[in-house]
């Protein structure tokens, strides 16, 4: 799939992002103002089947946030690892980091960098780089819902051949949070990632349910599409998980 073909996702985030910038003041309360101050969670899931079948699945997460009056910042890291019937079957990390810059309450500019490595993708290891303008289009205690678009550029590596790709890329992000009851939450994270070569997209949908203060279960489904795959593999995966979430505040 190529960057034109995906133009119209893009297009939907980025359109209507200068109304939104400008007339932020209908589309939340006035008096939603950002959370300040340093924020994190930590996510753990641990899956594992034995008779017909023999797997173990771990999965990782942590993410650390900063908000205040001029700038914003997120970092994270993930991790998956995976064993079916005593051999390897998955092994993959990211780590992350974005910084805004803010024009106002609402509206600001910001800089990412995102690095990947997967043992078993097509591309051995990707290095993406983007900036651009963002908005926290709802910011509400019930709901936020952040959007942002700009342009980047992508280096990755072919798995196990000495091969390098690079290009430029249009980098879009959806993060939405709605907290339906006092301790029941749906949240939904849309990255996109496209360019002529290679479009990767991964939309991360979940449920949390909080059990104390600090402490959740989170239902999830990653789908994860890559446009370009070696011969046998699919462009798109599923992984559905079920985590054990604690806050740090």
């Amino acid at each position: 799939m190529s960057l034109l073909r995906f133009a119209p996702l893009l297009f939907v985030l980025a359109a209507p992002l200068p109304a939104v910038a400008q007339f932020h003041a209908g589309l939340a309360p006035r008096d939603g103002a950002a959370a300040e101050g340093w924020k994190g969670r930590g996510e753990l899931g641990f899956a594992m089947a034995r008779g017909n079948t023999d797997s173990q699945t771990f999965i990782g997460k942590l993410d650390f946030g900063y908000s205040d009056a001029r700038s914003k910042y997120a970092f994270g890291a993930s991790t998956q690892y995976g064993k079916n019937a005593g051999e390897e079957s998955a092994r993959r990390y990211e780590v992350r980091g974005a910084a805004g810059f803010r024009f106002d309450e609402r509206s600001y500019l910001f800089g990412s960098l995102r690095h990947e490595r997967d043992a078993f993708a097509s591309y051995e290891y990707q290095w993406t780089a983007a900036a651009g303008y963002g908005v926290d289009a709802l910011r509400g205690e019930d709901q936020q819902l952040s959007l942002e678009v700009g342009p980047g550029y992508r280096l990755a590596k072919d798995q196990g051949l000495r091969v390098h790709h690079d290009e430029a890329i249009a980098r879009g992000l959806l993060d939405w949070n709605w907290k339906l009851t006092g301790t029941t939450s749906l949240m939904n994270t849309l990255l996109v990632e496209s360019g002529g070569e290679t479009t990767f997209a991964r939309n991360v949908l979940g449920v949390r349910v909080a059990v104390s203060e600090s402490l959740a279960m989170k239902a999830g489904l990653e789908t994860r599409y890559n446009s370009r795959v070696d011969d046998g593999q699919h462009n798109t995966d599923n992984l559905t998980t079920l985590n054990l979430v604690y806050d740090f505040k």
